[in-house]
């Protein structure tokens, strides 16, 4: 074993209390309003620059930029904005993903095709549900109903 050895058998033991976890490689997309190849252009280099980042992609047509690699999506957006564009993580899912996706919220002409707008469930239990009394008013069942003979 020898000194050598040794020497990083204690390396080792001391460094294991202080690992680190690793980040997970991630994939970042953006809603990047980009006007012609000039400003895409601009867009892929400064999210290129972006600690961790293996690869960026950006597409003109659909106004979206995608970052791959070890990088955290408020860094991105933050490197994004940067280049004074209208920045905003991307707000679309494919249909087959929303609960509802015919709903006003989630509709938008300017989707991708099979894409809607993300959206949160707001339907509520309170929203839902008509009241009792207002169900009773004009029944045949309810003795105490106003009559007009």
């Amino acid at each position: 074993m020898g000194l050598q050895g040794t020497m990083e058998y204690f390396s080792d033991l001391l460094s294991s209390t202080k690992k680190k976890k690793k980040k997970q490689t991630q994939t970042v997309a953006l809603k990047i309003r980009m006007d012609c190849e000039g400003c895409a252009r601009k867009v892929k280099h400064v999210l290129s620059g972006v600690k961790g980042a293996k690869s960026v992609e950006v597409d003109l047509k659909q106004q979206k930029a995608t970052v791959t690699g070890y990088v955290e999506p408020k860094k991105v957006l933050k490197a994004a904005q940067s280049t004074k564009k209208k920045v905003e993580l991307w707000p679309y899912v494919p249909y087959t993903m929303v609960a509802n996706p015919y709903v006003s919220q989630a509709y938008d002409k300017k989707a991708p095709p099979n894409m809607v707008r993300k959206v949160a469930d707001t339907a509520n239990i309170s929203e839902t549900t008509v009241d009792d009394s207002y169900i009773q008013i004009f029944s045949d069942e309810n003795p105490n109903a106003c009559t007009v003979m």
